[in-house]
């Protein structure tokens, strides 16, 4: 009986010697404060990547377009969903940055030439005249945060298990802003990015070119 006691002492201190690790729980693509892209690999600022629809069947990727057929270009969504559209690079507020984080102010920057003279970086237009809607065009102005480049910031949030693209920039203390999320408008047949009630959710593809794109 005592050697059984003995025996029944020792397990008992070796059980609560032992150090208790939790297991990591599974998490969703957008639940941490880095982006993800398509393949869960951390989006880096200053590389090129594709912004893709993850509803299937409304629409291929971002490109540009031009309204009243003069300057500038327009944000716009390509109408075949097999398109993937042209590749963007994300520069945030903070030059040192090298990851792209959620819910920090960045410019948004076609990697494309165009035959306006002037940038493809992202800017929020003022109100159209005509449809009373505030687009997304480009020329905006990379870098400078401030009162000045107001209209220029762009974000990347969380959006259920995916993203979405809003305007909110927090780059001026002082400036009052008009904050909503960025969602498509579908206008005689085409696809128009500006300030909409309802958000546009998206995925990240990276853009390899020396490597076959698969859009899903």
């Amino acid at each position: 009986m005592k050697t059984m006691s003995i025996t029944l002492l020792t397990s008992v201190l070796f059980i609560s010697s032992i150090t208790l690790v939790p297991l990591p729980l599974p998490v969703d693509a957008a639940t941490g404060t880095t982006v993800l892209d398509l393949d869960g690999q951390e989006v880096q600022a200053n590389k090129k990547y594709y912004i893709l629809p993850v509803v299937r069947g409304m629409g291929g990727g971002l490109a540009l377009g031009l309204r009243n057929k003069t300057c500038p270009f327009y944000v716009a969504q390509e109408i075949l969903e097999v398109s993937k559209g042209l590749p963007l690079r994300f520069l945030p507020v903070n030059a040192t940055d090298k990851f792209v984080q959620v819910s920090t102010d960045m410019n948004f920057v076609f990697s494309a030439a165009t035959i306006c003279v002037q940038s493809t970086a992202w800017r929020l237009g003022s109100i159209d005249e005509v449809s009373g809607r505030r687009y997304v065009t480009t020329g905006g102005r990379v870098g400078n945060p401030g009162r000045g480049t107001l209209s220029n910031w762009f974000k990347i949030e969380s959006y259920m298990h995916d993203y979405k693209l809003v305007f909110c920039p927090s780059v001026c203390n002082f400036c009052k802003v008009m904050c909503g999320d960025v969602g498509v408008f579908v206008e005689d047949g085409k696809r128009w990015l500006g300030l909409s009630d309802v958000p546009f959710p998206i995925m990240l593809k990276k853009d390899e070119p020396n490597k076959a794109v698969s859009l899903y």
